[in-house]
């Protein structure tokens, strides 16, 4: 069996004491099951040649995680500006909030080529690389250049624009290219799937293959759908307990009988928060009888602060929920509670569980897994109602939930308003049916399955010969937290295949 080599922008090495999140966690398993390798960069930045271009090696059963740093000029060029603030808009079909400058693009690219670089030495003759998100969308070219043969697989976690959204960027044609040096194309849904190849075919002059295939030149590409999945019965098994822990329990003791309206979501301008929160303040505006009956608990961990964007959403969703407290509230009742800060994944489990309404309205998502959680998280004899954007991954699998266009304020509000009054057995037939869509999956058969799908895609690529590339030092450490050693710095063998 071949050694399944992760590649991310960031890498989640288990320290014992914080639990990853549910991606990492399949993953992970994923490995450990048949061995992998799981690279990427370390989260630090350096101008210390040697912690930029040595990769760390540490050792957790199975499994290797090897990180690099960037320096202060690749996180600038490559994450913030061009990652973030181009690609995340652009791919969420945001244009209004794209920047675009070459230079940026450039360091991106440069950047993927570099991290190339470092994680060759690492490479044996059978590895399959799976490679993963819109940061990394210039390595799997990258590879090829450098004569690696693996099999390599792509998975994008973010939707996938239109043709025509995707044109509005210069130099299209070379990402799409980049992308199709891959032997298979991961989407989170047909739609997603179906975009990239309308693109390749009008932007990069690929040719449509019987299957749903692509080929450009001599080679040929899968493309597919592999909607990422979370683990739901064990999520449920978490909800159960942690809603009978003492943080929930206060949350509770808090809400003094009214309905809590729960959102879970990083801060960030393609969630509709701006929106979501409008849509509250007019559902208290128009139908009264819910004042001191309600409160909204929007939980948005604060994320790229470094991003203009960003830290305008920030202040924006304080002055919103300020205005919404200081105009709507009482002495004695606080419409909205906003928590700009990460919570623990066992507690939001027991508040999801708590919650009445989950409310869930990006205005554009690759999947959206905490809409599947809120689902896993419930009581079935006496569910809650998840309220979806339509144009959430989420909702082609979810559609039981109650549907609403994130950018109208009126339509949150009646979906709330339709939520709030509904009756126990209309929410037990929504959530049965929402339950149905998600019981039998697992994060773990997600991977397992873009894994097979890699295989097989693998397995139709010639192999040359592997030429021998000059030895580069890597230094491997072993331990977790503050007990990290270095147990050995030796040369290694650049193999590409």
């Amino acid at each position: 069996m071949s050694r399944l080599v992760v590649v991310s922008n960031r890498v989640t090495i288990p320290n014992g004491d914080a639990k990853a999140g549910g991606l990492a966690v399949a993953l992970n398993d994923l490995m450990e099951r048949q061995g992998g390798l799981w690279f990427g960069w370390s989260g630090q930045t350096s101008d210390d040649e040697k912690r930029c271009g040595t990769p760390t090696l540490t050792q957790h059963g199975s499994v290797e995680y090897a990180t690099v740093d960037l320096t202060p000029h690749e996180l600038d060029l490559y994450y913030n500006n061009f990652s973030n603030g181009t690609l995340w808009p652009l791919l969420h079909s945001l244009p209004e909030q794209m920047n675009f400058d070459r230079r940026s693009l450039q360091g991106y690219r440069a950047t993927n080529a570099r991290l190339t670089e470092v994680l060759l030495p690492l490479l044996r003759p059978t590895d399959t690389i799976w490679i993963h998100d819109y940061h990394l969308m210039a390595m799997a070219a990258a590879m090829r250049a450098r004569n690696i043969t693996c099999p390599i697989g792509f998975f994008l976690h973010t939707p996938f624009p239109s043709p025509d959204m995707l044109s509005s960027v210069p130099d299209a044609a070379l990402f799409i290219r980049d992308l199709l040096s891959a032997d298979l194309l991961g989407f989170q849904t047909a739609n997603d799937a179906e975009n990239f190849s309308a693109s390749a075919q009008r932007i990069a002059g690929a040719a449509r293959l019987a299957g749903g295939g692509l080929q450009l030149g001599n080679r040929q590409i899968r493309v597919g759908a592999f909607p990422v999945e979370i683990e739901p019965r064990e999520f449920a098994e978490t909800a159960e307990i942690a809603h009978e822990s003492s943080e929930t329990a206060r949350l509770r003791r808090s809400l003094d009988g009214q309905s809590l309206i729960l959102g879970v979501d990083r801060m960030d301008p393609t969630k509709g928060l701006r929106h979501r929160m409008a849509g509250y303040r007019r559902l208290l505006e128009t139908r009264q009888e819910w004042n001191r009956q309600t409160t909204f608990l929007q939980i948005a961990a604060a994320s790229r602060q470094d991003v203009d964007a960003y830290q305008q959403l920030r202040d924006d969703l304080h002055d919103a929920a300020g205005s919404i407290n200081a105009t709507l509230g009482e002495p004695d009742w606080t419409p909205l509670r906003l928590l700009s800060r990460g919570v623990s994944r066992d507690s939001i489990a027991g508040f999801m569980r708590e919650a009445r309404i989950g409310l869930v309205t990006p205005l554009r998502d690759g999947m959206n897994l905490v809409a599947k959680e809120y689902v896993a998280a419930q009581n079935p004899d006496d569910p809650g109602v998840l309220v979806l954007s339509k144009f959430a991954g989420a909702a082609r699998q979810l559609g039981a939930a109650i549907l609403v266009n994130p950018v109208d304020p009126d339509e949150i509000a009646d979906a709330l308003d339709l939520a709030l009054r509904m009756s126990r057995p209309e929410r037990q037939d929504r959530w049965k049916a929402c339950w149905e869509a998600i019981k039998d999956a697992s994060a773990l058969e997600w991977g397992r399955s873009f894994v097979s799908a890699l295989s097989r895609a693998g397995g139709e690529v010639p192999r040359p010969a592997r030429p021998m590339r000059p030895e580069v030092p890597i230094e491997r450490r072993t331990g977790t937290g503050n007990d990290i050693r270095i147990v050995s710095t030796q040369p290694a063998s650049r193999i590409v295949n």
